[in-house]
């Protein structure tokens, strides 16, 4: 996972992009602790500008009267009109500046007009005293502000989540003992000790000790991985079952949680096709609103009631505010790139995942993608009266002392089935295989050379099993024993178990599956047989792969391109959506849409189930929001103030956050969503 760590050297501090269009979280109000605050305090100030409206007095029937009693509305509800209204005006004018006329602007408009008038009529100029009004719309605004920050909160929660994987100390391994340090105080080259059940402090290798770790909350891979002496493990994830010392590689912004954290950030704050729709929708609601506003004003000044004409123009203004479309698609997208980034999908850019729900074909690299990229035993057969077990004990005796990649795939599948016989006199014979002494005879294993060296021949019986191995690719190994043929095995690249069920749920989604892959086409065509793949493209050099997803293209299909390997890069560049598969370099990822962060191909359906899903929110939260605003602005105006109905500003307040409110949650219906592998059935191998 170390491929994650050199992305877009930003900021040490992730931050979610902010849930407004345009400027709107430029001005310090959006936190939800500020609006809590803010909605208490003016709440107790709104009480006294309330008790000594006249308004109020009159609807109660009560009266306060003493000397400087008419100054206590005025004068409190300045405070309310400049502290309480403040994070509302600071975002209009943040708004005015930015040339982004929005929902914060709207509000500033509302609460100035209202304050603006009273202040006249305090001053003797009018008869337009609206300061209980002017009050209980701040309050109102606040509680409906302060509840929203709390619902986009909760959206930005896995951002906050992936850094809290971190532990706050870890144990540094010293010449005079173990040390309990703070994770800052870390260095390259340190060794640490993490226990049971502890978490890996910063990205290294293991120097001594193997456990098996729970690393779900990087790769969304739920079964513990076990890691031995030598192998990466990262920041984060979970020792289940035993102490390990780690050496550390990575510390901070290098490790890959932070990467992680950085493409998820950069996700959130990347444009795409539905946010420039739901921005031009803000807009064009903001200047419909202004229309609305200054036509309803007049249109009741004309008809001789200005007051009413000022508490109708303030209603519109509120009711209008674009604020559930200025949500609408930003809290559907953070939720979306946070939950499926717990799933171990990393979404780097929004337009990816909004292209992938009409993707017609996966075209998917095999080496590394739906192969393990290394060789296994896939099958052995016997002669006489060797047994097929037997036969892979006896050439694995011999194989034990090399390291070279066939004869530890022949070592690892014989130990599977038990222990092996002891061997002497082990001998490489350069170019040809190896052989050695068990139980006194003298055994050999080696391909078609050493047939010929030994002068021997492929019994009938078992050359129509090997023919068949070859026509599917695999590598055909004689096992001799005194330089007679008495059985055989094959290796080929083991197909990830996962590969075959990826597949089928493409399949059911109609998706076309292509395979491409530089192995020669007998090859190719055995996996895409068991894998029941549509297309093969075999044979391909590397610089060639970008022109088959061109190929593709011009057929009319929406392609994306899956792999891992730095020649896939032009290829995951050029696909509509590029989809590096996590065990891959630095090069295809940095060229992909998307990171799987396991290398497990099922996470190609997670990305189309969740770009469905989060289309679908996105049209649901656009429709409501539009179409909310649009119904409400003539009631705000008065326009059926003949028949009884009407809204006060406050009312609107509350019907303006209620909507917001009802697009945050629906937007949190996407946590509903599990884009999680099921756990494959314990001992499912792969098949060549």
């Amino acid at each position: 996972m170390d491929h994650h760590q050199h992305h877009h050297q930003t900021s040490s501090e992730p931050e979610v992009a902010g849930p407004h269009h345009g400027g709107h979280d430029k001005h310090s109000g959006h936190d939800p602790e500020i609006f809590r605050r803010l909605f208490w305090w003016n709440l107790i100030l709104a009480i006294p500008v309330l008790v000594f409206s006249p308004q109020i007095q009159e609807w109660f029937n009560y009266t306060i009267n003493f000397a400087g009693a008419e100054w206590i509305a005025p004068v409190v509800g300045t405070i309310v009109f400049l502290w309480g209204g403040r994070p509302f005006l600071a975002g209009g004018l943040t708004e005015v500046r930015d040339r982004q006329p929005g929902m914060m602007l709207l509000i500033s408009l509302a609460i100035t007009v209202a304050y603006v008038s009273s202040l006249a009529s305090f001053a003797g100029w009018g008869e337009l005293d609206f300061w209980w009004e002017l009050a209980a719309l701040i309050v109102v605004m606040l509680l409906g502000h302060w509840q929203e920050m709390k619902a986009i909160g909760q959206a930005r929660g896995a951002l906050a989540a992936l850094a809290e994987l971190l532990p706050d100390t870890a144990e540094r391994v010293t010449s005079e003992g173990i040390a309990e340090v703070a994770i800052n105080e870390l260095q390259v080259g340190d060794v640490v000790l993490v226990r049971p059940g502890g978490r890996v402090p910063a990205d290294g290798s293991i120097v001594e000790g193997r456990a098996a770790f729970d690393e779900s909350m990087i790769t969304g891979e739920s079964r513990p991985v076990t890691r031995k002496p030598g192998a990466r493990v990262v920041a984060g994830t979970v020792s289940t079952d035993s102490s390990v010392r780690i050496r550390i590689e990575a510390i901070g912004d290098d490790t890959a949680i932070a990467g992680i954290q950085r493409l998820v950030t950069d996700a959130q704050s990347s444009k795409s096709r539905a946010q420039a729709l739901a921005d031009r929708a803000a807009a064009a609601l903001f200047y419909l609103a202004a229309g609305a506003a200054v036509t309803t004003m007049a249109a009741w000044w004309i008809a001789g009631d200005a007051p009413e004409g000022v508490i109708r123009t303030v209603t519109v203004l509120v009711i209008a505010c674009p604020h559930a479309l200025g949500l609408a698609i930003p809290l559907v997208t953070s939720i979306s790139t946070a939950t499926s980034a717990q799933a171990g999908i990393l979404v780097k850019n929004r337009l990816a995942l909004e292209t992938m729900r009409s993707v017609d074909t996966v075209l998917f690299d095999k080496t590394g993608t739906l192969t393990k990229g290394n060789h296994a035993v896939v099958d052995n057969i016997a002669v006489d009266n060797w047994t097929g077990p037997e036969i892979l004990a006896h050439a694995a005796a011999i194989e034990t002392e090399s390291e070279h990649p066939i004869a530890r795939a022949i070592v690892t599948a014989a130990s599977n089935q038990g222990d092996l016989p002891p061997a002497t006199s082990i001998t490489a014979l350069t170019g040809l295989g190896v052989q050695g002494i068990i139980d006194g005879r003298s055994f050999a294993v080696g391909g078609p050379a050493l047939l010929n060296h030994l002068s021997a021949t492929e019994p009938d019986t078992i050359t129509d099993t090997l023919d068949k191995w070859r026509q599917q690719g695999g590598s055909v190994l004689y096992v001799f024993c005194d330089a007679a043929v008495i059985g055989a095995l094959t290796l080929a690249d083991e197909i990830r178990p996962e590969s075959k069920i990826a597949i089928d749920a493409l399949h059911e989604r109609g998706v076309r599956v292509v395979l491409i892959t530089g192995d020669a086409k007998q090859v190719a065509d055995g996996v895409a047989t068991q894998l029941n793949i549509d297309e093969v493209f075999a044979e391909v050099l590397p610089q060639d792969k970008d022109s088959k997803v061109a190929e593709l293209q011009a057929r009319g299909l929406t392609v994306a391109m899956v792999g891992d390997g730095v020649n896939d890069a032009p290829a995951l560049a050029r696909a509509d959506v590029g989809i590096a598969i996590g065990a891959g370099t630095d090069v295809a990822i940095e060229s992909a849409g998307v990171v799987l962060a396991s290398s497990d191909p099922r996470g190609v359906t997670g990305i189309i189930d969740l770009s469905v899903a989060s289309y679908k929110k996105m049209t649901q939260n656009l429709i409501w929001a539009t179409g909310y605003n649009l119904a409400a602005i003539p009631i705000a105006a008065g326009a059926f103030a003949f028949a009884g109905i009407s809204l006060p500003p406050a009312a609107a307040a509350i019907a303006m956050s209620a909507s917001t409110m009802i697009v945050a949650a629906n937007a949190q219906l996407l946590r509903r969503l599990d884009l999680r592998p099921e756990p494959l059935p314990a001992g499912t191998k792969g098949h060549s």
